[in-house]
């Protein structure tokens, strides 16, 4: 369950907050940001991308050790807020900046509940292979610069497959195909203490086996935030 953003927008003539390290201009507004929980408890090291509506650029922040960041936001757009997860950026909310004389200063509070367990939906192997495909790099790639920015945290990547064929060959082929994700990680310099292969073969369905959208769905690779 989420609460609306909260979003303070002052319009500033001349002065700038005090001890900023952002100081907003005539054309870039300056976001102030918190992130949090539910509670309003401080999430440190959360990605947060800002994406122009007409523009279509990225801003990204990161929050610190009391979740906050600053961004400098060009004026006269709107922004989509975007949570960047483990193999998705889900849209949280908007913020307008309108453009105008004087200068624009706005605070805003996102708060949200991480979700534990992850598909990457966009690692791909070669037919009842464990062998990765090239387009699988971007979306791991995408990981592993969370990863680095995360420090502390841990995964569990596991492998999932459909009930076609046999129960064991399912099973094997799940774990090489985990393996195979972790060992691309640690390839990238993610060390091997933080990851985990597991395969549950057939045994974790998302969706019916009995059609071939529900097959597919369960043809999947997860990431569990275990740390």
């Amino acid at each position: 369950m989420r609460i609306p953003l909260i979003i303070a927008l002052t319009l500033i003539a001349v002065a700038v907050f005090a001890q900023q390290s952002l100081s907003p201009t005539e054309d870039l507004a300056l976001v102030e940001v918190f992130v949090g929980d539910m509670e309003k408890n401080p999430r440190v090291k959360d990605i947060i991308l800002f994406e122009g509506a007409k523009s279509k650029k990225s801003v990204k922040g990161i929050t610190n050790q009391i979740g906050k960041f600053q961004v400098l936001l060009p004026e006269g757009d709107t922004y989509v807020i975007k949570i960047v997860g483990i193999g998705e950026e889900e849209d949280y909310s908007s913020i307008e900046i309108p453009a105008g004389p004087g200068m624009i200063e706005s605070s805003i509070e996102i708060l949200y509940e991480p979700a534990e367990v992850f598909t990457l939906n966009d690692v791909y192997f070669n037919t009842g292979k464990a062998t990765l495909r090239s387009d699988s790099f971007k979306a791991l790639n995408d990981l592993v610069e969370i990863l680095e920015i995360k420090e502390e945290m841990k995964l569990e990547i596991a492998g999932h497959t459909d009930s076609v064929g046999e129960e064991n060959a399912n099973l094997k082929l799940s774990q090489e195909r985990a393996q195979a994700v972790v060992d691309y990680l640690i390839s990238k310099g993610i060390s091997s203490n933080r990851l985990k292969a597991k395969g549950y073969g057939e045994t974790s369905p998302i969706a019916d086996n009995a059609s071939p959208e529900g097959r597919q769905k369960n043809r999947r690779v997860e990431a569990r935030i275990v740390e």
